[in-house]
Formats: structure tokens, C-alpha cells, sequence
């Protein structure tokens, strides 16, 4: 049995916990050759990879990044122009086929996951495994990746705290959320945010205005507002900044934005994250085993499934507007907007 192992789109942390919970299982329980495609999907097009064997998978599940690293490479995509217009689904199948893989894993967010079901429609046996610090992959209650970055978001909100009191401001930290609001959510609940902002739910800057005003009224010394980036607004600038312009004439208090970026995406993964790619990584190569194909591995109700990509694919899981975090934050106080 020879299977592929690939990581596509943006990194996070967990992916080498999840390779080596693929890749050791297969090799170790199963016997299987297993082969590591380079930057995503441009290793199948490009025909770079490299065969894994334990050595290569051991020491590298608290290392954060990818070993086999990543690319937004989407082979499905209209070529810009006539100098890239080579047929790379076909190409990829070519490869795959040359190579003798009987499945190949696909580790990855939405983006990764769409491709990895049109590449089964095209006849690859593909497994899914779902990640993404923006826990927005339907069909699994979590993605790995997601409880690192709120480890990482929540200490940064911790140190505004500080920094807030003692300068009596009311500071805004930007989080990574394009349409999803779960990380802005989990990080600005377990940093004790006084206004969270998400994109699924409608604000309004005057309440928030009264909201903050009423704050400094009390005596309260500072305000955390924990914004998601993909907050609706004006285009071309950042939601924090956004924010920070159009509610400065409004409040009776000094206002600052941070920008958190990329530091949410890097370092080790927290033991959660550990755990549940290595979950993720040896009930894909059990699956594997037994042929199932063309499933993603979810996490539903503290339980490792099987769930089709057929369903998954090309959906996004947002917050529901009623969800039970949201409601027990208002009840203590915090404003939604």
C-alpha cells in the first residue's frame, strides 16, 4: 500500500502532529510506503516529494510549521494567462497514478478540502484531515490549529489588560477571521473582552459608543473591544482601524488597536491540538486501511468519524447568532454591538 501525505494553504499549528499520526500509524501498524508531496499541491504537479520512513516522522509532534511545507497552490483554478495553462488536475492524476499511490491525505482548511473532493470526482482516493485556526471547516466541531490560536490570542488580550489600566485607554486587538467569528468569540470570552465583534452578527457604533461611554461613567478604568478581521466595514482598512477612526469622536477615552497577524498561526501546538491531529492522523490511516475513501476524519461529540467530503466541501461552519457562548457572555455584560 503507498499512500501521499500533503499540507495546502496557510499553516497552523498541529500539521506535523497530524503527519506524524497519518505516517506512523500507516507504517507501523499497516506496513505501507509513505510519501511526502512538497508544498501542498504543487508537489503532485511538480512531481516533488520524498519517502518517509520513522526516522523522518519522529521529534516533530510540538514542532509548529509543516516538514513537508505548504502552498495556496489551487490546481483547480483558471490560469491568468496562456504561459500557465497546463492541465494540473491532469497533471496531478498523471503523477499520482505513476507513482502508484493508492490514496493520498489531504491536510488542510476549506480551500484544501474543496480540491482534495473535486480531485476524488476525478478518480483519486482522497482522505481529508481539517485544519484551520478559524475552526470554519463544516461537518467537525473542531479543527486542530483552532485551540493554539486561541492560546496565543487570549495571552495577547491578558497583556492588553495591563497596559489598558494603566493607561486608562480603551484598546482594540484585531484577530484572524475572514468570515468566521469562533476564534474572535472562544479568545475574547477567555480574555474577558468588553465588546466582541464578529462577523456573523450586526453591530451598530452607537451602542457600542454607549456601551464604552457608560463603562467610563462607572469608574472602569479601561474596555478590551476583541474584534474578528473580516468585521464588515468600509474596504480598505482593517476592522481594528475601522473602528478606532470612526468611534474616537465618540468616546470619552484615548483608543489604541493592535494588530495580532500572523503570530496566530505560529509556534508549537498546545497539548489540545497535539492531541486531536494525532486523533485525526491515526483514524485516517485506519480508514485507509479498510478502503474507505473519499472522507474527511471530523470530531463529533468527542468522537473521531468518518464524514464524505461530498458534504463538507465548498461549506462554511460560521456561529450561529444564537449560540450558547454568545448568550452566557451577554449575560455578563459583555457587548456584541
Amino acid at each position: 500500500m503507498k499512500v501521499g501525505i500533503l499540507t495546502a494553504g496557510g499553516d497552523c499549528p498541529g500539521l506535523n502532529a497530524a503527519i506524524r499520526g497519518v505516517g506512523k500509524t500507516l507504517l507501523l501498524k499497516y506496513n505501507a510506503e509513505v510519501y511526502g508531496m512538497s508544498s501542498g499541491f504543487l508537489g503532485l504537479i511538480e512531481n516533488d516529494y520524498k519517502r518517509l520512513e520513522e526516522n523522518d516522522l519522529s521529534n516533530i509532534l510540538t514542532l509548529g510549521g509543516t516538514i513537508l511545507g505548504t502552498s495556496r497552490e489551487k490546481p483547480f483554478k483558471k490560469a491568468k494567462n496562456y504561459l500557465e495553462e497546463i492541465d494540473k488536475p491532469q497533471v496531478i492524476k498523471e503523477n499520482y497514478q505513476a507513482l502508484g499511490l493508492d490514496c493520498l491525505v489531504c491536510i488542510g482548511g476549506n480551500g484544501t478540502l474543496k480540491t482534495a473532493y473535486r480531485l476524488s470526482q476525478e478518480g483519486l482516493n482522497i482522505i481529508g484531515i481539517p485544519k484551520t485556526i478559524d475552526n470554519d471547516v463544516y461537518g467537525t466541531d473542531y479543527t486542530f490549529g483552532f485551540h493554539s490560536a486561541v492560546n496565543i490570542a487570549t495571552e495577547a488580550i491578558d497583556r492588553l489588560h495591563t497596559t489598558a489600566n494603566a493607561h486608562r485607554r480603551v484598546m482594540l486587538i484585531e484577530l484572524m477571521g475572514h468570515n468566521a467569528g469562533w476564534l474572535t468569540l472562544f479568545a475574547g470570552i477567555a480574555g474577558g473582552g468588553d465588546v466582541i465583534l464578529i462577523p456573523e452578527l450586526e453591530y451598530d457604533l452607537d451602542n457600542i459608543a454607549d456601551y464604552l461611554n457608560e463603562r467610563i461613567t462607572k469608574n472602569k478604568k479601561s474596555s478590551i473591544v476583541v474584534v474578528a478581521e473580516g468585521l464588515k466595514r468600509d474596504k480598505g482598512k482593517s476592522a481594528a482601524r475601522y473602528l478606532v477612526k470612526k468611534l474616537s469622536d465618540k468616546i470619552n477615552q484615548e483608543l489604541r488597536e493592535t494588530i495580532l497577524g500572523y503570530i496566530q498561526r505560529g509556534g508549537t501546538p498546545s497539548p489540545q491540538d497535539r492531541i486531536l491531529a494525532t486523533r485525526y492522523g491515526a483514524y485516517a490511516a485506519y480508514l485507509i486501511a479498510g478502503g474507505n475513501y473519499n472522507n474527511m476524519v471530523a470530531l463529533r461529540n468527542d468522537k473521531i468519524v468518518a464524514v464524505p467530503l461530498s458534504e463538507t466541501a465548498g461549506k462554511l461552519k460560521l456561529v450561529p447568532q444564537d449560540h450558547p457562548m454568545i448568550e452566557r457572555a451577554k449575560a455578563l455584560g459583555t457587548c456584541f454591538g
